[in-house]
């Protein structure tokens, strides 16, 4: 079973995500970040909670305004770089959302229905594919 953390600044919404993802058959633990309580993260120390999941579900609002979520996200990717993160917004995917590198999440706008999350997690925990010369056009050696 996937373990997911789902981060968010509005306990109602992510009481909504975790439920969709327990439906969906996900292992889930939430946490409200930054807003909640001390985070281990912007300390610069490893977090327990992302330690013990498969995945990492963040609000792209989680800290309560734009810089702090994008120095959060980064951190926790540079602390927990193995684990990867879907990132939820409302509305919009904010611009510093980085889609490749150390500090890639995986972007998720939209309805956050347990159908659409399952689809985010599981392109998040894929393994990526190799391009091969074949993949990228060329002609097949031989």
């Amino acid at each position: 079973m996937t373990r997911v953390l789902v981060v968010h600044h509005d306990i109602d919404l992510a009481d909504q995500e975790a439920d969709a993802l327990r439906r969906a058959g996900y292992d889930v633990t939430e946490c409200m970040g930054p807003i909640g309580a001390a985070c281990p993260i912007l300390a610069g120390i490893p977090c327990g909670y992302a330690e013990d999941a498969d995945v990492l579900l963040y609000d792209a609002f989680v800290t309560g305004e734009p810089d702090g979520a994008k120095a959060l996200i980064e951190r926790i990717r540079e602390i927990h770089p193995d684990i990867p993160v879907v990132l939820t917004a409302t509305g919009m995917e904010p611009e510093w959302a980085e889609l490749s590198g150390i500090h890639k999440v995986t972007p998720f706008v939209g309805q956050p229905t347990a159908a659409n999350l399952a689809v985010a997690i599981e392109r998040a925990i894929a393994p990526e594919t190799p391009v091969t010369e074949t993949d990228a056009g060329a002609a097949p050696a031989g």
